[in-house]
C-alpha cells in the first residue's frame, strides 16, 4: 500500500489573529481550516502546531520570571489548539488535541503511538503546550513532534514568502532563496526557525519548507508538495 504524506505545519498565533493581532479572525480561522480539510480528503495526514503570540509574548516583559512566562505561553498554545481544533470540526473533520502536560479532560497527553493512530485514521492532530518545558520554544516543539511522528516534513506558513539572505522588509535587494541547506540556515543563522529547533532537525535530517501565509491556497498546496516559497533540504 502507497505510503501517505505526514506533514506537520506550524501556524503562528499572530497569524490567525488577522489584522487584529490579537485573539481569534474567526474568518481566516476558517479559511485556514478549508485548505486543510482539502488536503486531508486528498489523503495527506495532518498534524498542527500553533504559537501562542496571539495572547502571549512574555519575553518582551522583564516584570516576570522566565519560567513563569514560558508557561503563560504553553497555555496559550493550547487555548490556540483547542480554538481551532473546534473550528476544523464544524467544517467537517475529526481532530484530537494532544498536550505535553495533563491539562484535565480537555486534551490528551501526548503518545506518539495514539497521535500515530489518530493520524492513521483521518484525523487531524494538534500538538498544544510546546515541550511543557520552559527554555524550549514552540519552533523547538514542532521539530520534535515532527521528529517523533517520522513526518516528511515540517511546513513553516509564514508572514514573508520563504527565506531571504536579510529582512525583505529593510533591505528592498534581500535575495530569496529557492531552496537552501539546514547546515547553511544554521551557519548563516538565517531565524527560519530558532537555533535550537533548526540543530535538532539537521542531526534528525528533518526537512522543512517555508512559504507565505496569505498566498492564495498556500497551505493546501504546500500540504500536497507544491512549495512556491523555500526548501530545506538535508
Amino acid at each position: 500500500m502507497e505510503k501517505r504524506r505526514r506533514v506537520l505545519l506550524k501556524l503562528s498565533g499572530e497569524a490567525l489573529a488577522g489584522e487584529k493581532k490579537t485573539g481569534f479572525d474567526e474568518a481566516t480561522v476558517k479559511s485556514v481550516a478549508a485548505q486543510v480539510k482539502r488536503s486531508v480528503d486528498q489523503g495527506v495526514e495532518v498534524a498542527i502546531v500553533i504559537g501562542g503570540g496571539n495572547f502571549w509574548r512574555g519575553r518582551s516583559s522583564d516584570a516576570i520570571d522566565r519560567v513563569k512566562a514560558d508557561q503563560i505561553g504553553m497555555l496559550a498554545t493550547v487555548m490556540n489548539c483547542l480554538y481551532v481544533s473546534e473550528i476544523f470540526r464544524s467544517a467537517g473533520m475529526e481532530t484530537e488535541v494532544f498536550t505535553a502536560f495533563t491539562c484535565g479532560a480537555m486534551t490528551k497527553l501526548f503518545s506518539k503511538d495514539e497521535a500515530a493512530a489518530a493520524l492513521a485514521a483521518g484525523k487531524v492532530v494538534f500538538f498544544g503546550g510546546g515541550t511543557g518545558h520552559p527554555y524550549f520554544s514552540t519552533d523547538t516543539g514542532v521539530a520534535l513532534r515532527a521528529i517523533e511522528m517520522e513526518a516528511d516534513e515540517i511546513l513553516l506558513a509564514k508572514a514573508v514568502d520563504g527565506i531571504y539572505d536579510s529582512d525583505p522588509k529593510l533591505n528592498p535587494a534581500a535575495k530569496k532563496y529557492d531552496t537552501i541547506s539546514i547546515e547553511e540556515v544554521v551557519a548563516q543563522k538565517l531565524g527560519v526557525m530558532d537555533l535550537a529547533a533548526s540543530i535538532l532537525c539537521m542531526e534528525n535530517r528533518m526537512p522543512m519548507a517555508v512559504f507565505g501565509l496569505e498566498g492564495e491556497n498556500s497551505i493546501q498546496e504546500a500540504m500536497l508538495g507544491h512549495i512556491t516559497g523555500t526548501r530545506v533540504t538535508v
